[in-house]
Formats: structure tokens, C-alpha cells, sequence
């Protein structure tokens, strides 16, 4: 039996070049479409952007939001003399003046509390709203933001949905077990130099002027481009590259370049990388960016506590200060949330004896967070600790407490479900599955939202 010739297809360079693009590029083109599935969001809530101020190690709250001077120098060290703030009967440290004539402008909750003194299980208690024994690893709250608030319709800009000034945190995976795309941008560099190094966008060794000759160049050369014109695929690729070029080159870099800021405005901030951060937070969520955070190194003051705290205290007062007073002078606070404060507290008794000489250990039984904006009223405290600072004993707040209500300020409703790549039915909240026992829960803040 004779074998039957084979049908030989020719194909022209276009068509072959086609076929080519489209098989290498079918994963991106089913990720883009699929991308377009969002969750429900709420476009009308009252808040559009969070800044989170994470004191990274643990920041005191007898030292901050929290002050005992009653309680001797074994607890206060010290910091005897507390700040009477502009609102009537609300004290805070001594070395935060500037925050003190702030204290309209936030709430202090003074009953948080979750019992861990880990910093990775902390960590991860206060960001996601989870307790980490049920199997899966959740995102934290800026990666559920950016799912629900940082997407098209709801969010348009060039800018990433989720920036984190300056590295990540490193204590979890900051978007569990959603896709890497709702990984934090992590700018690298610090704010406070010129140039601002940004990772990927701002180069201390490329000028803009050669990144513009650059593009140039490239257009020059990419015959294929030219070959596929008019493709739909090489239209998306290509807007694709602008959007890149605008990150690189456009508004977008000239949103990360602060000597667009007045010296008056960035010395009212602090010229520290800290206070520079805060600045460039605001420029962000002026952009429209959902969600950023400031991961603030050195809190975890084991030894020397007050030596440390000499620097950071107001290093602190002046940035969030700062922040606030500006968020609200550009009409900013009204829909930005700013929530500030660590995976725990310290310990209330300071140890003395070598080789400490003054420290301060991890304290997850109490501490204190400061809320502003977006919904939350200022001039307020929410729960209560004993006289040395050791237990709550009013109106416990749980991290699924605080997290939930930052949620319903933004239009995120408590059940609605995350995308999961194995289909796993995943909530926003834990309150959703019932992860919530009674008595680990004080609600959400009503008092203050």
C-alpha cells in the first residue's frame, strides 16, 4: 500500500513569526485575561489608600502611646514626664512633642493584644489577621488590598499596586499563597540620598538622558516589531514596554524623585531615611497608589533600649507628624488610612543587669498601635492596660480585629473570598470561617469608625 504524502503547510515569514509570538506568549495572554476576574470592591468606600508604619522588632508602649510613669524607673526608665497632647486627657511619650499637638488626628488603641513573642508568628498575626495553625499561609493586608483595591477598573495608575519603602519585611511571604504578582514592589535605595536609587526604575549610574537614548536604540533595531505591526499581540506587548518606559522615565519616576519637594517640606519631615520614606509615602497614595508600606528598622532594643530610643523616639514624632499634618493639608487624610506600630510590644520591666544594661524583650500580651484617617476618628483611645502596662484589662483588640476594620473602611467585605491557585475556598477575614472563638475577639473598632 503506498504511504500517503504528506500535506507540506508554507507558511510566509509574518505568518510564521505570528505562530511563533502567540505559542510563546500564550501563558501571558491567559494570565492577562484571567487577571480581569477580580473579587467585588467597593469604589464607593471612604477610604482609597493605606500607609502602614511597621515598627520592625517591636516598638515599647510604655515608651510611646502607653506612658506608666507611675509605675517607677523599673518600668518608664527614664521617661517620667509624659506629654499632655491637644486633646484633653490623652498622653504620650515625652520625646514625641510633635505628635502631641497631632492627637486630634488619630486614635490610640491601647488593648492590643495576641500573646506571642515570636517575631515571625507576630509578624504574621498582625499583618495577615490569621493565627498561622490552619494550613494555609494567607496574604497580608497589603497584598488583600492590592487584590481587591489595586486591579483595573478599580485602580488605573502606572505605579505598583503594593510598594514597601525600602526591603521587604523578610518575617513571611508577604502574599501567601496568591500569585507573585501581589508581591510588595521593594523600592531598594534610601529617599534620603540623591539620587534616589529605586530598584529597576532609578539608576545611580544611568543617566535619563541615556535611558532616552536607550529606547531610541531599541526601536531602531527590533525589526520584529516592525515585521508584526499592527498585530494585536504586538500592540499589547508594546503598550506593555510604554508602560515600562513611563515607570522608568515618565510621572512615575518623577513621583520617587523628592527634590521635586520644597526644602521647607523635607525638613519638616526630618532628613533621615525615615522621615524621607514618610514623604514619599504621601507622594504615592497622591498618585493613587492602594497600599504602602515603611518597614521602620530598629525596635527590637534587647540592650540599651533608651539609648536607642534617644534616636528613634524623634526620628518617629517628626516623620508621623509630618505625615499627618500634610495627608491633611493636601485633603489626604480623609481617604488614607495610616496605621503604625509592630508585631508586639516590650516587656513593661526593663532588665537592668549585664548583659542588657536596659533592654527590652519581646511582649505580645500588650501593646499599642495608632490608627488616622480614611474613616477612623482621631482624638480617641480604645482599651486599656494596668498600671504597669502588663495586661490589657479594658477592651481587648485583636490583630483580626484591627485588620477587619481597615478592610471595611476600604470596601472590602469580611467574606469575600481570595483567589487561590489550587481553588481552595479562601476568606479576606478570619471572621468569615470562624476562626474567631469568642473570647478572641473584641469586634471591630465601632468606636472609632
Amino acid at each position: 500500500m503506498a504511504k500517503k504524502k504528506s500535506k507540506k503547510i508554507k507558511l510566509t515569514r509574518k505568518e510564521f513569526l505570528r505562530s511563533a509570538l502567540y505559542g510563546a506568549a500564550g501563558l501571558l495572554v491567559t494570565d492577562l485575561f484571567g487577571s480581569k476576574l477580580f473579587a467585588q470592591a467597593v469604589e464607593k468606600s471612604k477610604a482609597k489608600s493605606v500607609i502602614q508604619i511597621w515598627m520592625w522588632g517591636g516598638s515599647p508602649h510604655l515608651d510611646t502611646f502607653d506612658p506608666k510613669p507611675a509605675a517607677g524607673r523599673d518600668y518608664c526608665g527614664p521617661y517620667n514626664k509624659p506629654l499632655e497632647t491637644n486633646v484633653p486627657g490623652i498622653k504620650i511619650c515625652q520625646n514625641m512633642p510633635l505628635l502631641a499637638k497631632q492627637a486630634d488626628k488619630y486614635a490610640l488603641l491601647r488593648g492590643m493584644t495576641h500573646g506571642n513573642n515570636g517575631h515571625e508568628t507576630a509578624s504574621y498575626l498582625v499583618q495577615t489577621g490569621r493565627k498561622p495553625d490552619k494550613g494555609l499561609v494567607y496574604p497580608g493586608a497589603g497584598a488583600v488590598v492590592s487584590h481587591f483595591k489595586g486591579q483595573p477598573p478599580v485602580y488605573k495608575g502606572i505605579l505598583p499596586p503594593y510598594i514597601t519603602l525600602t526591603t521587604p519585611q523578610g518575617r513571611f511571604t508577604e502574599q501567601g499563597f496568591m500569585k507573585t504578582k501581589y508581591k510588595p514592589f521593594a523600592t531598594g535605595g534610601d529617599p534620603n540620598k540623591e539620587p534616589f536609587a529605586v530598584e529597576g526604575i532609578v539608576s545611580e549610574s544611568v543617566s535619563e538622558t541615556r535611558q532616552k537614548d536607550r529606547k531610541s536604540f531599541l526601536r531602531d533595531i527590533d525589526t520584529f516589531a516592525r515585521e508584526m505591526a499592527g498585530d494585536p499581540l504586538v500592540k499589547m506587548i508594546e503598550s506593555c514596554q510604554e508602560e515600562a518606559y513611563s515607570m522608568i522615565m515618565g510621572d512615575a519616576r518623577k513621583t520617587f524623585e523628592l527634590k521635586e519637594e520644597s526644602k521647607e517640606t523635607r525638613d519638616l519631615y526630618g532628613k533621615n531615611t525615615f522621615g524621607q520614606s514618610c514623604l514619599l509615602a504621601r507622594r504615592l497614595v497622591e498618585k493613587g497608589v492602594p497600599y504602602v508600606t515603611i518597614n521602620y528598622r530598629g525596635w527590637d532594643t534587647h540592650k540599651k533600649h533608651f539609648e536607642a530610643m534617644n534616636q528613634k523616639l524623634p526620628e518617629l514624632d517628626r516623620g508621623l507628624a509630618a505625615l499627618l499634618q500634610d495627608l491633611k493639608s493636601h485633603g489626604l487624610l480623609d481617604t488614607t488610612i495610616v496605621w503604625c506600630g509592630g508585631e508586639f510590644g516590650r516587656t513593661p520591666k526593663v532588665d537592668w543587669d549585664a548583659p542588657w544594661y536596659g533592654g527590652r524583650s519581646h511582649y505580645g500580651k500588650a501593646f499599642s498601635y495608632l490608627v488616622a484617617g480614611g474613616g477612623f476618628k482621631g482624638g480617641k483611645v480604645v482599651g486599656q492596660t494596668d498600671d504597669k502596662g502588663e495586661n490589657v484589662i479594658e477592651r481587648k483588640i485583636y490583630p483580626w480585629d484591627l485588620i477587619t476594620s481597615i478592610y471595611e473602611l476600604l470596601g472590602i467585605d469580611k467574606s469575600a473570598k481570595l483567589p487561590h491557585p489550587q481553588g481552595i475556598t479562601a476568606y479576606a477575614t478570619a471572621f468569615a470561617d470562624g476562626e474567631t472563638p469568642p473570647k478572641e475577639t473584641g469586634g471591630l473598632l465601632k468606636e472609632i469608625m
